[in-house]
């Protein structure tokens, strides 16, 4: 396909919008967060779902730019894809991922430039870290930190953030909370690495999955999974999140059916997880959705 084949559609599922329920949900929560914690920054949700805005440019334009650079590394190559196939199917031409992701990271700048002078310089910092996070994620997955990178980015960092931009302070109760968050991500993450072991060990890329190896890698993503639901348990008993939160609870057969499947992959056999990164943001959509849920319920009663 050419350019000028090319739809808006294309172009959105371009950026794996998938995926965009890693930044967007634990955004969104915290707005409501704010909101049932602390409502005196009632009147500052406008800016709080342009922050929700910002995430999702960030997302978007991280995975399009990590898209290129796998595809100018050789680990995605034409009739060897085992993750986006934008340009090893020729849809797209690598200048055209490179610079479609630049600009959408550029709007998401746009826009965290502008919280930055309705909230405060603190905001600064953490908006360029973020950034800088997205920008390189690349550099930090090719020495298996990109796990650490995501946990930090897609958690603390997004969900402060976003509170910080609405209330000018920060919550220690969030901090802890925004922990479930960044577990489930970062296991999206890891579901993606795991399956591409051997794609990323013969381009020479570590990430922290090919350093586990199989068999560890799979008790890495159960434990995750399952302490992300420890986290929300304890911050109910906590009283940081309501009663109500533990609806999460129902989304359980969800991440049990992933572990199982994860459960049954093998050094020379992933096919049981070829989608299993999006199963796992699919899982982050049910639970996030349980907890924003939570929260609306604990502004009606």
């Amino acid at each position: 396909m050419n350019s000028q084949t090319l739809t808006a559609k294309d172009w959105f599922i371009a950026t794996r919008p998938w995926s965009f329920v890693v930044t967007a949900l634990p955004t969104l929560f915290t707005v409501l967060f704010v909101l049932v914690e602390y409502p005196a920054a009632a009147n500052r949700w406008p800016l709080g779902l342009l922050a929700v805005f910002g995430s999702v440019f960030f997302q978007a334009g991280g995975n399009l730019i990590s898209d290129y650079y796998d595809f100018k590394n050789g680990i995605d190559r034409p009739g060897h894809v085992v993750g986006s196939d934008n340009m090893t199917s020729g849809r797209f031409t690598p200048k055209q991922i490179s610079v479609f992701g630049r600009i959408i990271t550029t709007i998401g700048v746009i826009i965290g430039l502008f919280l930055v002078t309705q909230s405060g310089l603190p905001l600064l910092w953490i908006g360029l870290a973020g950034t800088l996070g997205s920008v390189y994620y690349r550099k930090f997955k090719a020495i298996a930190m990109g796990d650490l990178l995501i946990f930090f980015i897609y958690g603390p960092i997004i969900m402060m953030g976003t509170y910080y931009t609405m209330t000018q302070q920060f919550s220690g109760a969030l901090l802890f909370i925004s922990v479930h968050f960044a577990f489930i991500t970062v296991n999206v993450l890891h579901a993606n690495n795991l399956r591409d072991i051997d794609n990323d060990t013969n381009a020479g890329i570590k990430t922290f999955a090919s350093i586990l190896g199989v068999k560890k890698s799979i008790v890495y993503y159960n434990l995750l999974t399952y302490l992300s639901y420890v986290v929300i348990v304890i911050s109910v008993l906590l009283q940081q999140l309501p009663i109500w939160s533990l609806i999460a609870l129902a989304t359980l057969p969800i991440a049990i059916k992933n572990t199982k499947l994860v459960d049954q992959t093998t050094e020379t056999d992933k096919s049981s997880i070829k989608d299993l990164d999006k199963m796992t943001a699919n899982l982050q959509l049910f639970v996030s959705a349980a907890l924003i849920l939570s929260m609306i319920l604990a502004m009606i009663f």
